[in-house]
């Protein structure tokens, strides 16, 4: 099994609400930009996709919010793709504190627009894996 991919984070102050947690909405910037960096990893580029006139969009989020994250806490944000086959992917994602504390768990559904015809291709895995310089990094 290959070790699962996540990015590194540190909460900033300007993040955190008058509680002095971080905001409900930017753990959903934390998730965004983890599935981006995996995308790089794996040799994907926004340019790339748009070459090949397709998109990821998100159809779905759920977060569970397990524990709170302050200004200054340091995370480590995961990201594995997981493929049904079909028209759709999921995104299994954890925010977790460098001790090891869970703070949230993220679960998105995505899939791949084709931006002419604007709808879903048919197999979003093999546009990663045609676009992809590791797909391994996917699952694939």
């Amino acid at each position: 099994m290959t070790e699962q991919f996540s990015v590194p984070v540190t909460v900033r102050g300007y993040e955190t609400d008058v509680q002095g947690h971080l905001n409900q909405a930017v753990y959903l910037n934390y998730a965004e930009h983890a599935r981006w960096a995996l995308l790089q990893a794996a040799g994907i580029s926004q340019k790339g996709l748009a070459s090949k006139g397709v998109g990821p969009v998100s159809l779905e989020t759920t977060i569970r919010y397990k524990r709170e994250l302050l200004a200054g806490d340091e995370v480590e944000v995961t990201c594995a793709f997981e493929w049904g086959g079909g028209k759709t992917f999921r995104v299994e994602q954890i925010i977790r504190r460098t001790d090891g504390t869970v703070a949230a768990e993220i679960t998105a559904v995505g899939g791949v627009l084709n931006l002419e015809e604007r709808k879903l291709v048919a197999r979003p895995d093999e546009i990663f894996k045609e676009l992809s310089s590791d797909p391994s990094l996917f699952g694939l």
